[in-house]
């Protein structure tokens, strides 16, 4: 059994990410065209574009503020023209420093539920009625395992995923009937290639150490095939056992 994506066209934004680079070049592999999504790094999305061209993939660069109405508009212009996606890969997220909740900046709240939550939105409105239209569609969201952890200084990052998580699941209600799956994947704190290991953080992990990007993008290329076509609506922990969502 192979997980076969051909004649599929996905949708990565934060494609720049090293996330969102393996999971591209992931979906590639598995035979699907790519859109890259990204907004500052330029020379990354070029060599992205070559590794995925190097496999004889469609490959669509699309350069997008996914906070602002109008570029997420001219996005699905300018792809409406060349390719409208099959798949969804909610992948892009801002960073900034962690601070408790009396010491984080307000906007950083803002800007987190923007770039999680709203990115969804605005995705799913331009790109969703295509898929419906088809009777066929994968929008899958990044979230986090901090989403059930709730640590201390996580509050802004945690307010925008768990916006994210209530949006999509109440998506997945309504895509259903089209059958649209909507479902979202929460990495635990990945291990990148040339970091250093976190023992303190693993010796919590029951498989005994923290996720790489492959582990994260082989769920992302599972949930976007037709093995996938019966799972919408959920909410899959990659995190070795750290956290587990309750029954």
């Amino acid at each position: 059994m192979q997980i076969v994506l051909k004649n599929k066209t996905a949708l990565i934004t934060g494609a720049t990410g090293k996330l969102g680079k393996v999971i591209a070049s992931t979906l590639a592999r598995c035979g699907a065209d790519v859109i890259l999504a990204y907004y500052r790094n330029e020379q990354e999305v070029q060599k992205l574009k070559e590794c995925v061209e190097s496999m004889d993939r469609r490959v669509y660069v699309v350069k997008v503020d996914l906070t602002s109405d109008r570029d997420v508009q001219n996005m699905y212009d300018e792809l409406k023209k060349a390719a409208l996606p099959d798949i969804i890969i909610c992948n892009a997220v801002s960073q900034f420093p962690w601070k408790s909740v009396l010491e984080q900046p307000i906007e950083h709240y803002l800007e987190q539920f923007q770039i999680s939550a709203l990115q969804s939105v605005r995705l799913a409105k331009l790109f969703l009625p295509a898929m419906k239209k088809k009777k066929w569609g994968r929008f899958i969201g990044i979230n986090t395992e901090c989403t059930i952890q709730c640590h201390s200084t996580q509050s802004a990052y945690i307010a925008g995923k768990r916006a994210m998580d209530g949006i999509l699941r109440v998506l997945a209600k309504e895509a259903g009937v089209d059958q649209v799956t909507v479902n979202q994947i929460a990495p635990g704190w990945i291990q990148c290639e040339g970091e250093s290991r976190q023992e303190a953080y693993e010796a919590k992990v029951p498989l005994g150490r923290r996720a790489c990007e492959q582990d994260v993008a082989n769920v992302a290329a599972f949930l976007s095939s037709d093995l996938a076509n019966f799972i919408t609506g959920t909410f899959i922990p990659v995190t070795g056992g750290n956290v587990m969502t309750s029954a």
